[in-house]
């Protein structure tokens, strides 16, 4: 059973009237020092880590989630795109093949876009969104990733990494109405995920969700507990440490970048015990996942991927 001193003390007070004539054991220097050491937090990885949208490599996510355990993964996170059905046994043939690997399905990696003058567009992806909540309650999965779209204004995702993210606003445009497009957009969901107890993590994912102040304005205006924050440690080109300690009061997810081999887009250099300690600070007990994006061979980088994950966050 975990102790802090939190709960001691609040155990002692409502047991005090009884305290005279019931044992209580001694809390010695010893015990408490190793009951309360902040435990280590899980760490998950994404199946897009054994994919990065490569040719000739979209394993299954079956396969991924077998990969996940051999390697000692706590947790798998799907990442919606690589399904390749969506049919109820399978949904849940993968429940039980991460139950039976002594695995959690922690995280349900989505895509959507709100950031359109289109009010069609924007309800198609509304729905999508509803959808993938009930994908998730129906695997079991706690928490989506949502991103709020981008203006769409670049030639591909090779143009937009080469220019750090940023892109150009639509014409007759402004970025006050794409952030009204995303919230209202985002309200329109909230109901479903109470519903089905599934958490929307907002991810600092490029587009008008491109910064920390961004994703705190969203999440800070919609003000529901079924909004939140899903960080992501690559995903900041500049200022990443401050950026990702805004964010980290309203986190309830993590995904950790590695690039092992070179970053396919770009690598970064990534203190993770610094990030350990920004999370500790704001008693982040949630799951750590692993997005390997490097060049190397994931049947080497995953395992030195989670090595690493392990030391930084290790409780």
């Amino acid at each position: 059973m975990h102790f802090n001193r939190r709960n001691f003390i609040g155990t002692a007070l409502a047991t005090g009237a009884v305290a005279s004539t019931t044992a209580v054991p001694v809390l010695t220097a010893a015990t408490t020092t190793t009951t309360s050491k902040r435990p280590a937090n899980p760490i998950g990885v994404s199946t897009y880590s054994y994919w990065r949208y490569r040719k000739d490599t979209k394993l299954p996510i079956e396969d991924c989630i077998d990969l996940a355990a051999e390697a000692g993964f706590d947790a798998v996170e799907i990442l919606h795109v690589q399904m390749t059905r969506e049919d109820n046994d399978y949904l849940q043939m993968l429940k039980q093949r991460a139950f039976v690997n002594g695995m959690s399905l922690c995280g349900f990696s989505t895509h959507q876009s709100f950031v359109s003058p289109d009010a069609d567009f924007r309800q198609k992806n509304i729905d999508h969104t509803l959808k993938c909540i009930e994908l998730a309650y129906a695997m079991g999965i706690p928490t989506i990733r949502i991103n709020t779209g981008r203006w769409g204004t670049s030639k591909d995702f090779d143009t937009l990494m080469a220019n750090k993210g940023i892109e150009p606003r639509l014409e007759g445009y402004t970025d006050e109405d794409g952030f009204k497009w995303v919230i209202d957009s985002i309200e329109k969901c909230l109901k479903k995920a109470a519903e089905c107890g599934v958490t929307l993590g907002l991810e600092n994912h490029w587009g008008i969700g491109r910064t920390a102040e961004a994703v705190m304005r969203i999440v800070n205006t919609i003000d529901s507990p079924w909004l939140q924050v899903t960080a992501d440690t690559g995903n900041f080109l500049e200022d990443q440490y401050e950026q990702f300690e805004a964010m980290a009061p309203k986190c309830v997810y993590v995904q950790a970048k590695t690039y092992f081999g070179g970053g396919t887009w770009y690598t970064l250099d990534i203190d993770y015990k610094r990030i350990a300690k920004i999370l500790n600070k704001v008693d982040y007990r949630g799951y750590i996942s692993l997005e390997f994006e490097g060049e190397e061979a994931h049947e080497t980088a995953i395992p030195k991927s989670l090595e690493l994950l392990r030391k930084a966050f290790g409780g």
